[in-house]
């Protein structure tokens, strides 16, 4: 994606008249005709690390024509480290799933931890299941535990660094308490640094009858930010991950990308 070598910020295209009057209309029918290609590919045994940026790429885009401002600092940190990592951050919203590949996959090969539903939904099960994450039941502690531990080692070794957002459950109010440990015991087991990811993507809203489809807020900017790696052997390592959550999102109360 088009940016310094460690900062991304979008400049704000000529956003067409009905993009202005409906925004959240017309980005998801451009979202679903990106989600219906991808879909057709990987239904087809391909959908390759490239197509997935391609497709990661053009939701950003279609984001920002609809008027949506994006800020990514720290992309820098993901240099830093030779070989893959974990990533522990909060979720907010479906944005950073989308978004996050365009960011991570052309400086590491990276898959997500994700709840088994995702691996379900109509059409972009087959992109999901293409990309081979690690799914989790959210209701069963011990078993993600086990499957995160295991599958999790065999990617990291295999050079592919792994997203883990450990909240019980997305939400647009950051609770440490609601962090579990599980990426840090995956980072520790596999021997691999961690880089903190603090995001606010609430300009990506709640739907009313589909949590991860709701309005646009194209208003409030939507924020990313890589902390500098830590080790995994570090005790504190999960608190190290919240301070750099909370830091990041009070600096960014209030603030614009166009600030």
């Amino acid at each position: 994606m088009p940016s310094t070598h460690d900062h991304y910020r979008t400049v704000k295209p000529v956003i067409s008249l009905p993009a202005r009057l409906a925004p959240s209309l017309i980005f998801y029918c451009h979202l679903f005709c990106i989600i219906l290609r991808a879909s057709r590919v990987a239904r087809a045994g391909g959908y390759s690390s490239e197509q997935w940026v391609n497709s990661s790429l053009a939701v950003i885009r279609q984001l920002e024509e609809c008027g949506m401002c994006l800020d990514v600092a720290g992309m820098d940190q993901l240099r830093q480290i030779n070989g893959p990592v974990v990533f522990i951050g909060n979720h907010m919203s479906m944005m950073e799933t989308l978004v996050l590949p365009a960011i991570i996959e052309p400086i590491k090969p990276v898959t997500f931890v994700v709840k088994e539903s995702l691996l379900s939904y109509p059409v972009f099960k087959h992109v999901m299941r293409a990309r081979q994450p690690i799914a989790v039941t959210r209701t069963n502690p011990r078993q993600d535990l086990q499957t995160v531990l295991g599958e999790g080692r065999e990617k990291l070794a295999s050079g592919i660094s792994i997203i883990v957002f450990p909240q019980t459950t997305r939400s647009h109010h950051f609770e440490p308490t609601q962090m579990s440990s599980i990426g840090v015991k995956l980072a520790k087991k596999a021997g691999v640094p961690i880089i903190p990811l603090a995001l606010k993507t609430d300009s990506w809203q709640n739907g009313r009858w589909f949590k991860d489809f709701g309005r646009l807020d194209v208003g409030r900017t939507a924020f990313f930010a890589f902390g500098p790696p830590l080790s995994a052997a570090d005790k504190e390592g999960q608190m190290a991950v919240n301070r750099f959550i909370e830091e990041k999102l009070s600096t960014w109360q209030g603030a614009s990308c166009q600030d």
